[in-house]
């Protein structure tokens, strides 16, 4: 059961750092209640355990590697479809949660700033690629085969259903184009190399059959 699994590493993650069971355990509790809410599609635990996995197969290439780990854990703690400032407020929920953890065991300020850059999915952190990994594994969804991204485009359109197609497709058109107009959507050779291609082609198919 994914549930089972989740608590499992999220154990072996916290409590290496949280002075307390109860700490560790507080946050589990809102890391299930918040990813497992029903408004929720895409954004849940199957996304955190995809993002996780990928993160443990380039272990190899993650310099601070647990701070990439609680980046995935809390990057989409709070998620509503009407707000603007999901990513800043499960940022400063991060801050919180961790600020009883020696700040020379984890860096908690590059964990809130690594959080924030899934906004604009834009690098903030610079000194090594591990802003690039957690931004490359949080879209890597967008090179999926086309069965399995066209279920991501369900489950966003039924997280979106507050909005009518009249301001969801709009919306929806003006990301998917910001996107095709990067010189690259992924910031690492790895996902370059994996997704880059049926990325760009799975975006132009979703503008062309269903944001017409």
């Amino acid at each position: 059961m994914i549930v089972d699994s989740l608590h499992k590493s999220w154990l072996q993650l916290a409590e290496a750092y949280f002075k307390t069971t109860s700490e560790s355990s507080f946050c589990w509790q809102k890391i299930q209640k918040n990813y497992s809410s029903k408004s929720r599609y895409y954004h849940n635990l199957i996304h955190i355990q995809s993002m996780l996995k990928k993160a443990s197969e380039n272990k190899n290439r993650i310099t601070n590697y647990d701070e990439l780990l609680f980046a995935i854990w809390f990057h989409d703690i709070v998620y509503k479809a009407t707000s603007k400032k999901n990513e800043a407020k499960s940022a400063d929920f991060a801050k919180s949660a961790l600020k009883t953890i020696s700040r020379d065991r984890l860096d908690i300020n590059s964990i809130h700033k690594l959080i924030i850059s899934t906004k604009k999915h834009q690098i903030i952190l610079k000194e090594n690629t591990d802003n690039a990994f957690l931004l490359d594994f949080d879209l890597a969804i967008l090179g999926a085969d086309w069965k399995v991204y066209e279920t991501y485009i369900q489950n966003i359109r039924r997280e979106y259903k507050i909005y009518p197609d009249l301001i969801y497709k709009p919306a929806r058109k003006k990301v998917l184009l910001h996107f095709l107009d990067r010189e690259k959507l992924y910031f690492t050779d790895t996902y370059q190399q994996l997704y880059e291609e049926r990325a760009r082609k799975n975006i132009k198919k979703e503008i062309q059959k269903y944001l017409k």
